[in-house]
């Protein structure tokens, strides 16, 4: 796990909400606080989805962020910043597979819970914190360093500035 702050707001702001930077991540949770506090659960229902969209969501249970951006966009714009803000974002099971795969980690795909993106915005300092959840105890801390170290490349790679904290 490694915290990271965002040293420019607006910038990641724009990518996140306003580009397809993040489309591809899972939406476990979010909150946003303006006039009121607004908690998005990344829960897909199931029930809601026609027998043929079950079918092409591939046992998906979680919201893609880019479904869910649009709301999220209208919740944060205007002339206001937010009071604060909070989402947890998952790598997908395919991304998740790549990574291990090409990390050499011999850990099982479905041993894998998720691999986190915590986002936290106080209202002055916007941080991300990396997380792993796993279905069994390990001492081998290569995963954690590997999503760590993926975190960071993709970050530099979408042009957002860090610093590690």
């Amino acid at each position: 796990m490694i915290a990271l702050q965002i040293a420019d707001i607006k910038s990641f702001m724009k990518k996140f909400l306003l580009t397809d930077s993040f489309d591809r991540f899972l939406l476990l949770e979010g909150t946003v606080t303006t006039f009121n506090t607004f908690r998005i659960d990344g829960t897909l229902q199931k029930s809601y989805y026609t027998q043929e969209e079950q079918k092409l969501l591939n046992g998906r249970s979680l919201s893609l962020w880019g479904d869910v951006r649009p709301f999220c966009l209208e919740l944060i714009k205007g002339k206001k910043t937010p009071l604060s803000f909070r989402f947890t974002l998952q790598l997908s099971t395919s991304n998740t597979e790549k990574l291990l795969t090409q990390s050499g980690i011999s850990i099982p795909p479905e041993q894998v819970r998720g691999l986190l993106i915590n986002l936290k915005y106080d209202g002055h300092l916007l941080s991300c914190t990396t997380g792993t959840s796993l279905a069994v105890f390990t001492m081998d801390k290569k995963l954690d360093h590997a999503w760590d170290d993926m975190v960071q490349r993709y970050f530099r790679q979408q042009g957002i500035p860090f610093e590690t904290v």
